[in-house]
């Protein structure tokens, strides 16, 4: 028997994403459900051969599902997702309003399962950020081999990441420079067909954005708070996955083919690193794959126990339903989802 499901947000992006890693995955489901805004009730969103009608976040009893994959706002999420996990549902949050509360677990799968443990303090998981998490997969194998004393990582982030309207806002840019005359940001603060914006999220006092201290704070509170990190956020004209190139400076010597063979062993990892044309990954060759890719596994000389890389994901994926829902699964083989049955 399966468990009862609720997708919060399945009309956007990573909400349909959810349904079809769930599907995909094969995730035990006996009932699902599509809970959506007032705007969005009788929407229809597919799932397996069929579709499903929209459901009234407002009028819906979270009592009687198991789970719930939320993927909406940060304010909906802080309003919504102690409710949820009060009616004895466990709530997986995709937002960022849980991310670091002390009590609430911020879960990789193949970097901190055992925190999944923690769930039972308020009901919820956080989802990390989508960058994030596809950064601490790479970093943890080379971490546990040889401790990571500094890390300096530059994103460049599709725009995905800022959901349907930054994609729109791309597409409808691109074509206006060939077509349709000038198409004015309206989701960037800048023109981001044909460019690039070292900008994402709202700048902070210290000059970094909140995007970039999601990074490091994340990073600290699922791997180790004694990594010193630095960050520096872009935006992309790429319509799905990130990609990041990262420098670490280690406390042992790890050298390129150990890291290279390393990371080739870890779990979620695919390494493509061929020093020849073509020898390497790009986030268009990675859209709908599972995996973190990693390339350009090379040796740093400007420091000691230095090495840089190349890592690769899915935004949409590995950035947040995948991992979503691979945290349903750890819930599930770890026996801490409460209903299996049907009532």
């Amino acid at each position: 028997m399966g468990y009862r499901v609720a997708v919060v947000g399945a009309t956007g992006a990573v909400g349909r994403e959810m349904l079809n890693i769930l599907e995909e995955l094969a995730f035990p489901v006996d009932k699902i459900h599509a809970i959506a805004s007032r705007n969005s009730i009788g929407r229809e969103v597919g799932w397996r051969e069929g579709v499903l009608k929209c459901e009234d976040v407002t009028q819906f009893d979270f009592s009687t599902v198991d789970v719930a994959l939320v993927s909406v706002s940060g304010a909906f999420s802080r309003e919504w997702a102690p409710k949820i996990g009060a009616a004895g549902c466990i709530v997986i949050d995709n937002s960022s309003a849980f991310r670091m509360d002390p009590d609430v677990p911020l879960i990789v799968p193949e970097v901190n399962p055992d925190d999944v443990a923690l769930a039972s303090r308020r009901n919820i998981i956080a989802n990390p950020n989508c960058s994030t998490a596809q950064l601490v997969v790479a970093l943890k194998p080379l971490h546990d081999a040889a401790r990571i004393r500094r890390a300096v990582v530059s994103t460049y982030q599709s725009v995905s990441g800022a959901g349907a309207e930054g994609m729109d806002e791309l597409w409808n840019q691109t074509k206006s420079v060939f077509v349709l005359g000038p198409d004015e940001p309206k989701v960037f603060p800048k023109q981001i067909a044909f460019n690039v914006i070292p900008f994402i999220g709202e700048f902070r006092e210290d000059g970094f954005t909140d995007e970039e201290a999601k990074m490091w704070n994340e990073t600290h509170k699922m791997l180790d708070p004694d990594i010193a990190l630095t960050v520096t956020c872009v935006r992309v004209p790429v319509m799905v996955g990130h990609s990041e190139s990262v420098n670490l400076e280690f406390e042992s010597p790890l050298d390129e083919d150990e890291a290279r063979e390393i990371l080739s062993n870890a779990p979620g990892i695919v390494v493509v690193d061929r020093r020849a044309p073509g020898g390497f990954v790009t986030p268009k060759d990675v859209q709908g794959e599972f995996p973190v890719y990693v390339s350009r596994i090379r040796n740093d000389p400007t420091v000691a126990n230095g090495l840089a890389l190349w890592v690769v994901a899915d935004n949409l994926r590995k950035g947040a339903a995948l991992n979503a829902v691979q945290i349903a699964q750890l819930l599930d083989e770890r026996g801490l989802i409460g209903r299996k049955v049907l009532a």
